[in-house]
Parts: structure tokens; sequence; C-alpha cells
């Protein structure tokens, strides 16, 4: 739906800023943010329609996607800074 995958890209992209700016890089910072959240987007919607194929189910599809997305945020947000 594209009103939500803007408003994801926008996200990711002020969070990238706003972590880059830590290290005086908002522009690589938004840009990375944005492209991570296209990224993420797209690979999460990919792999939660594969494993709703194979659980036969949408629900243990995504509570795996969200587990995926949770982990990967805290892994990469503990390595910065």
């Amino acid at each position: 739906m594209p009103p939500s995958f803007i408003t994801r890209v926008l996200a990711g992209a002020i969070s990238g800023a706003a972590i880059g700016a830590q290290e005086q890089v908002l522009v690589a910072g938004l840009f990375a943010g944005a492209a991570g959240a296209v990224a993420g987007t797209l690979g999460g919607a990919e792999l939660r329609a594969r494993l709703a194929r194979a659980f036969g189910k949408d629900l243990p599809a995504a509570l795996i996607e969200d587990l995926v997305a949770i982990v990967a945020a805290f892994v990469l947000v503990s390595q910065v800074g």
C-alpha cells in the first residue's frame, strides 16, 4: 500500500538522519535509512509471503517477520556509537 510504504521510507530516512547526525553524516544517514526501509519493507514482504505459503497461514509468518525485524534493528542500532 503506497501510504504505509511512503511512511516507512520517511521514518527510515528520519531515523537514519538522526543516527548519522551523531557522526556528522546526516545526509548519508538519511539516504541509508531510506534505503534500509525500502529493502526491509520489500524483503520482509517477500519473506512473509514465502513463510505464509510454507505454513499454510499468515500468523506464524507474521510473527517470524516481526521477530527478525526486531532482532535486526537491535543489532544494527547497538553497533552505532
